[in-house]
């Protein structure tokens, strides 16, 4: 036997057996030397196992010369500690065993924190630095700050950096202390954009005190990276602000500032005149595909491919939209559970945090459906007409989710029962852009819906009737491209202007497609994949699908070819989504 296994084995056995002879003692109440008093109920316990776990108790019950004190038990009064936590504590140090949740890991840590017990605070620390979230991470930051646990408190600022925007505009946010305050907006991990959100979050932080920390804001100054202002926005912003103005050192801070923005003072760059930027500065907008396995993100200009997500829990044929607030929702798909195949169909929702990488489940849609599609009003989330699963029929009713209340209702129905069109939303509309009904007639027309009237209302029909096609907002006119009609596939684009309530002729797409994905992104309008009539190995016709990626050019008018192969395009589902490369692994 390898004699490395056979230690560890042992090993194992002794420490099994001690903890069971240990647990055998306590619950006889044998040996029992000490009572750990909290509030009007008493721990029995051993001193040599106290002193053991915690260096408190060992000094606690060791004389100041090092002696040992006289035998008899001996009680210890603890105070300001919660008695069921002691419990939890005691139990541990004699079981290895403690149940830990989300009501009481703070207690639980901080307790153990005072009374040094590290296995117990190493446990809490490994808790809480897996459950990490928006709602929680700045309490835990300032928990791990009180407490001296730089690894929590690293973990914690992480994702207070990740969500600071939100969080800045909190309550809780404008509670932090001085200290906290710059661990936070000095890191160079802040998910912002804009140099302007620390300033303004800096600023609402004073302004919650302003009689005490108006002396601390020029501290406080240092962590702000105001090379990365707009020069306009620091002349007018800060330069002129009211508690800048007021304050001598400031007010040199701000001219020393507009020296080097000039040119001068080049050899004397303190903190507030970094130019490093910001972790969140490398956001850009990305092509984001969708498929049943990935999520991956696409850079057109770099040409460069970044995995977003792992996606193995999406169904294949779902929908997707990406919100204004830069939220994306998967709806839908095909799901089979394999091991209850009777079980009912479901609409299964999910939503990405782009900046974990992981996808959240959502209360899945009361009304299982297939070839619908998606838009938005404010909060809400509408899944529009599409295929009953169950009857396999086209229905006329919208759902409705509310993304704050995170509830599903249903609100005014479609004027007709289709299904493979598409929808956009534009101007505080939700427009519904072609179709097929159930008696496979392509549809031309245009509805469009005013949620705040609940009505649907007809616009300009396109020109040419079709459905299973790719619809976009692109530069504030309204794309669409190929399809399917009575005639079959379809090449033909066209554009819709919202202001004239027009549709006028757009470049034809190079070849026969449907179910193409229009995506405009950066400014620039693509095409990816789709399905298309090729030749197969019997020389007849058939559908195959396609993976390429197409750029249309503004200036010559035309699509241009760019990857004739883009392997995650296969089944995938495209939206723009504003991203940060720097965080995504490259692939």
């Amino acid at each position: 036997m390898d004699p490395q296994g056979l230690r560890e084995d042992l090993r194992m056995f002794q420490s099994t057996l001690l903890q069971d002879g240990l647990k055998e003692l306590l619950n006889e109440n044998k040996f029992v030397d000490c009572a750990l008093k909290v509030g009007d109920r008493s721990f029995p316990c051993h001193r040599l196992i106290l002193a053991a776990c915690s260096p408190y108790f060992r000094e606690l019950f060791f004389s100041e010369e090092g002696a040992e004190e006289e035998a008899g038990e001996k009680e210890v009064v603890l105070e300001d500690v919660d008695a069921g936590t002691m419990e939890m504590i005691v139990k541990y140090m004699y079981s290895a065993d403690i149940d830990i949740n989300d009501e009481n890991v703070q207690d639980i840590l901080a307790v153990s924190h005072r009374l040094q017990i590290p296995s117990v605070f190493t446990v809490c620390v490994n808790y809480l630095q897996k459950r990490l979230n928006l709602m929680n991470c700045l309490a835990v930051f300032r928990l791990a700050l009180l407490l001296n646990s730089p690894r929590l408190a690293v973990s914690a600022r992480e994702c207070v950096a990740l969500h600071f925007e939100t969080l800045a505009t909190q309550e809780d946010f404008l509670e932090l202390g001085l200290r906290e305050l710059l661990a936070i907006i000095g890191a160079d991990a802040l998910n912002v954009e804009k140099e302007e959100a620390v300033f303004e979050a800096l600023m609402r932080w004073v302004r919650k005190d302003k009689e005490s920390r108006a002396k601390t804001l020029g501290e406080a100054f240092d962590c702000v990276r105001f090379r990365l202002l707009p020069e306009k926005y620091f002349l007018e912003k800060v330069a002129k602000d009211d508690i800048v103005t007021a304050d001598p050192e400031l007010v040199k801070k701000t001219a020393l500032i507009k020296k080097v923005e000039e040119g001068e003072e080049e050899d004397r760059l303190p903190g507030f005149l970094s130019d490093q930027r910001r972790v969140g500065m490398y956001n850009k907008d990305l092509l984001l595909m969708i498929n049943d396995a990935v999520a991956v993100a696409y850079d057109g200009v770099e040409n460069e491919c970044f995995l977003a997500a792992v996606a193995e829990q999406i169904p294949r044929n779902h929908e997707c939209l990406r919100t204004r607030k830069n939220q994306l929702y998967v709806l839908g798909g095909l799901f089979v559970d394999e091991e209850d195949k009777d079980a009912p169909l479901q609409c299964y929702l999910y939503q990405l945090d782009s900046l974990g990488g992981q996808w959240t489940a959502l209360p899945p849609m009361p009304s299982p459906r297939c070839l619908f599609s998606m838009g938005e009003f404010e909060n809400l989330i509408f899944a529009i007409a599409g295929k009953d699963l169950q009857s396999d029929e086209s229905v006329d009713t919208v759902m409705c989710y509310d993304t704050d209340k995170m509830k599903w209702s249903e609100t005014k129905k479609l004027p007709v029962m289709i299904h493979g069109h598409s929808v956009v939303s534009e101007n505080g509309l939700v427009y519904c852009i072609g179709g097929k009904t159930d008696e496979n007639k392509a549809l031309s027309k245009m509805f469009a819906y005013n949620h705040k009237k609940s009505e649907w209302k007809d616009v300009a029909a396109m020109q040419t009737a079709r459905s299973m096609f790719g619809a976009v907002v692109h530069k504030g006119r309204l794309i669409v491209a190929g399809g399917v009609n009575e005639d079959g596939l379809t090449n033909s684009c066209e554009a819709y202007d919202f202001g004239t309530n027009k549709w006028t002729p757009f470049t034809d797409f190079p070849q026969e497609r449907s179910s193409v994905n229009l995506v405009s992104c950066g400014g620039l309008l693509y095409a990816v994949g789709g399905f298309a009539l090729v030749e197969l190995e019997n020389k007849e016709c058939g559908p195959s699908e396609i993976t390429d990626i197409w750029q249309y050019d503004e200036d010559k008018k035309e699509w241009t070819g760019m990857i004739k192969d883009m392997r995650y395009a296969a089944g995938a589902s495209c939206v723009a989504m504003r991203l940060n490369a720097a965080r995504m692994p490259k692939l």
